[in-house]
């Protein structure tokens, strides 16, 4: 089954796109979704198995709920509190909370920064 990754704006979505293969499609709800927006979604995912990817702030918050009503069967995935956002996520933390939501064939490794404590090889 196909997945979607349902996320704010686009610049998460180019945060996203630097980890995960092009075959996952990333959407954008490009702020707070009105009913046009919510419905385009809706469209854009069809039947493909949704993960809601938003940050974690009062916004994003709201966002989520939004989308959890529209998607009942999403599955979440959360950034952790005190990043300022899905964009400004590190991306090994990126890749353990992918990883976590069943993403391994579609990942994409980055080289690690010099000095990292991640790799390849961990598998982050």
């Amino acid at each position: 089954m196909t997945s979607v990754i349902i996320v704010e704006g686009k610049n998460d979505r180019s945060r996203l796109r630097r980890v995960l293969r092009d075959e996952v499609a990333i959407l954008c709800t490009y702020g707070t979704p009105g009913t046009a927006q919510l419905e385009l979604l809706r469209k854009q995912a069809g039947d493909a198995q949704v993960f809601i990817f938003t940050d974690n702030d009062a916004s994003g918050k709201r966002i989520r709920g939004m989308l959890r009503d529209q998607f009942p069967d999403a599955e979440h995935i959360y950034t952790r509190r005190g990043y300022p956002g899905v964009e400004k996520t590190p991306p090994e933390y990126l890749l353990e909370q992918l990883l976590k939501a069943g993403f391994e064939e579609e990942l994409i490794f980055p080289e690690p920064p010099e000095g990292s404590r991640w790799s390849k090889e961990d598998g982050l």
